[in-house]
């Protein structure tokens, strides 16, 4: 569909005025110059954010405000610019649904996906077809990114967030934070409105053409380095993060007592743009995972092409590195909290190592033994298979698993029937009746009693087991 009259940018003579402002202070590194941008940011919002017949910056206005947070050194400038950056998206969207609210009226009423060409955006077009020349413009002119960008972005978060160091923490630390974020933004907000006709059409090239499904189909990254990367700063910001709430590091202390190696404002921002960034990057990672699902169904149908390459999906991946790097198991337990994909992933690790239960076909009627958690509850129904999963997998990891299973378990129940009734569940949780689940969840943790004698439950299997027999004690 053609695009909107509304992006018909600001005209000419408005963007050389307020481009103006920028030009005085290029040279100039002070806060004079902070102060320049401060004002060319606010002239920006008040051409395109303020007025309600507001329009679009220009690519080149659009380019100078990417600019700031790319390759700025003021945290007050990144994070205004950061701001700016998602308020004009937000008003101005590359991809939308043109027909989204007559569709909630209408069932008849087909989606229809609209992309504007002409808008501006952070990433180069084909993401991973970058010549030289536009590798020099991503690093030195805080342009567009490409594919290889993108990975060294990830590639640095990564160095610093493996130290888990707070010190080792600066303003363009948190700057490259926030241009992750931004760019997870730009990613979702044009993989959503596809999807959502592809769920209803089933045209494959809908995601085909998606910023996140070019930038993953890029020959120049490292897939499984990207999500070693991903999983190593969701794990280093989560101890970060740790520490900030036990009162182990003291932002105005840690200042005061290293004044040449962290600053104030970067002590001040660092806890809500770390929680922040870690959000993020579970949304970054979910969003691959829905997008290989949405993959997986169009190979079925037979929807797909040799040009679309094959990729291990995520899932996969992640197993493999949780299983050969055991330190981030719990600190990636504990900082991915999405209830859905959570539990997928502690099942097919279980999976990993015990022979998986039948799966339900749609022929069967439903038999509650299948690849859900009760199923995996039950692996410790005997004390054969309990001595074998504790030997393949690890006394302590096993009750890890357990434990954040059933709290993801828990909260599923409870999105599918707010009163914890077992009616209506959808196919993951589905004939699994809460009081069963308690059961056998005490049930597990004392048939690795019985394998190991010296078991000592840790902290988290001792609050699941609580919150087991608490409901138990509700329901009987």
């Amino acid at each position: 569909m053609e695009s909107p009259s509304i992006w018909r940018s600001i005209g000419g003579g408005i963007e050389e005025n307020i481009l103006a402002i920028l030009d005085a202070s290029d040279a100039r590194d002070s806060q004079d110059a902070i102060d320049d941008r401060i004002a060319f940011l606010d002239a920006v919002r008040a051409a395109s954010i303020v007025p309600e017949s507001g329009t679009p910056p220009t690519n080149k206005m659009f380019e100078a405000v990417f600019q700031i947070l790319r390759v700025g050194k003021s945290l007050e400038l990144m994070m205004a610019s950061f701001q700016l950056l998602n308020e004009l998206d937000k008003r101005y969207p590359r991809v939308y649904l043109s027909n989204s609210d007559k569709s909630k009226s209408s069932s008849n009423a087909p989606l229809e996906l609209v992309v504007v060409k002409e808008a501006w955006s952070p990433f180069f077009p084909g993401l991973g077809t970058s010549s030289s020349e536009r590798e020099a413009a991503g690093k030195d002119s805080g342009g567009p990114l490409d594919s290889s960008h993108f990975q060294l972005l990830i590639q640095e978060l990564a160095e610093v967030n493996r130290k888990a160091n707070f010190q080792t923490l600066d303003t363009k630390s948190l700057g490259r934070m926030l241009l992750f974020q931004y760019l997870v933004n730009v990613l979702e907000g044009d993989v959503l409105p596809r999807n959502s006709v592809h769920e209803e059409t089933m045209k494959w090239a809908f995601l085909r053409e998606s910023f996140l499904n070019m930038l993953l189909g890029s020959r120049k990254l490292n897939y499984k380095g990207l999500v070693r990367d991903c999983l190593a700063i969701m794990c280093g910001l989560s101890e970060i993060q740790s520490a900030f709430s036990n009162n182990q590091i003291y932002p105005e202390n840690s200042v005061a007592k290293s004044p040449d190696t962290c600053d104030t404002a970067v002590a001040i921002a660092l806890p809500e743009i770390g929680n922040k960034t870690c959000t993020a990057m579970q949304k970054f990672l979910i969003l691959i995972m829905e997008l290989d699902i949405s993959k997986k169904k169009a190979e079925m149908q037979g929807y797909t092409t040799r040009a679309d390459g094959v990729r291990t999906p995520l899932v996969e991946v992640i197993l493999d590195e949780l299983t050969y790097n055991s330190e981030i198991l719990s600190p990636f337990l504990q900082v991915f909290n999405e209830p859905k994909w959570k539990l997928e992933i502690i099942l097919q690790y279980f999976w990993k190592y015990t022979a998986k239960p039948s799966i339900r076909t749609r022929r069967s009627n439903g038999s509650s033994d299948d690849a859900t958690f009760s199923g995996a509850l039950k692996c410790f129904s005997s004390s054969t298979s309990t001595k074998g999963i504790i030997k393949k997998i690890g006394i302590e990891v096993v009750q890890l698993l357990l434990a954040h299973g059933f709290k993801a378990h828990l909260f599923l129940l409870s999105e599918q029937c707010p009163a914890l009734g077992i009616s209506d569940f959808n196919e993951d949780v589905r004939g699994n009746s809460l009081v069963e689940i308690c059961k056998n969840m005490i049930s597990a943790f004392n048939s690795m009693k019985r394998a190991d004698e010296h078991m000592e439950v840790l902290s988290f299997g001792k609050e699941a087991l609580f919150t087991a027999a608490t409901i138990l004690s509700t329901k009987t």
